[in-house]
């Protein structure tokens, strides 16, 4: 099994050739171990998908190293971070036509030679990424015709069929009505893999993570337990909102609720 190291990781946009201090991400340490399921909260423009393109080496960070177990990201091809690291974005890919049984076939592309086909062992992974998302009987449809919902359940059955060592997740559920979104961090959370990612819905993140980190300005500014983290001072410092925070009633996890003021 594998675990995900951020170790004092900088990094800034380029604004005409020069770095964007408006926004940096600054001194950032973070670690997922195997078999964690870690979430990243924080205000919109927190820097929080920034960071996450840093851990699945899509921006390569200013200063600092990101490990997957010892070995540093950015020393290695990016086949070979594939076939560890599987992503599922915010935004959809441009499909090109292809069909759903299609698309999800392509998570079997880091682990095969450039001109090889699909075997039945390669067909049979797919067919259980699809299953396990609720998927199944959808593999002829265009994707382009999906839902958002489906679309994001095909992608994440895209990244299952990868059999990849570490998950990274940026917003899943946005697009996934309740249910959907329940039974999407089920089924993350029972592959027993590292997993990072960025979630919207505070409830959602107290529910399924075992640890929170909190990005505020492109820093790091708490982390721990759901229960450590999701304080009504922190709600109230970084968020900049009044809320009521006490235990779920039947799974005992943080449960916010949000005070407003006609």
């Amino acid at each position: 099994m594998t675990s995900l190291t951020l170790s004092n990781l900088c990094w800034s946009p380029l604004e005409k050739g020069h770095c964007h201090h408006q926004f940096q991400l600054r001194d950032v340490s973070l670690r997922v171990a195997a078999g964690e399921f870690v979430g990243l909260i924080g205000p919109n423009g927190s820097g929080k998908t920034s960071l996450l393109r840093c851990a699945y080496r899509f921006t390569r960070p200013t200063v600092g190293q990101v490990l997957l177990d010892d070995v540093d990201l950015w020393t290695q091809s990016p086949r070979w971070s594939a076939q560890r690291i599987a992503v599922v974005l915010q935004e959809f890919p441009d499909a090109f036509g292809l069909n759903v049984d299609e698309v999800v076939a392509m998570g079997r592309t880091p682990h095969k030679a450039l001109f090889d086909g699909n075997t039945e062992a390669d067909r049979e992974i797919a067919r259980q990424a699809l299953q396990a998302v609720g998927m199944q009987g959808f593999e002829d449809h265009a994707f382009a015709t999906l839902s958002g919902g489906e679309k994001q359940r095909v992608i994440l059955a895209r990244a299952l069929t990868q059999q990849p060592q570490l998950l990274i997740l940026d917003e899943p559920t946005n697009h996934l009505d309740p249910r959907y979104q329940l039974e999407l961090l089920q089924q993350v959370k029972r592959l027993g893999i590292g997993t990072l990612a960025s979630i919207h819905d505070l409830n959602l993140a107290a529910a399924f993570c075992d640890r929170l980190y909190v990005i505020d300005h492109g820093r790091i500014v708490a982390s721990g337990s759901p229960h450590e983290v999701l304080t009504v001072e922190l709600l109230r410092d970084v968020f900049g909102v009044e809320a009521l925070i006490d235990d779920h009633p039947i799974s005992g996890y943080p449960r916010i609720t949000w005070i407003t003021h006609p």
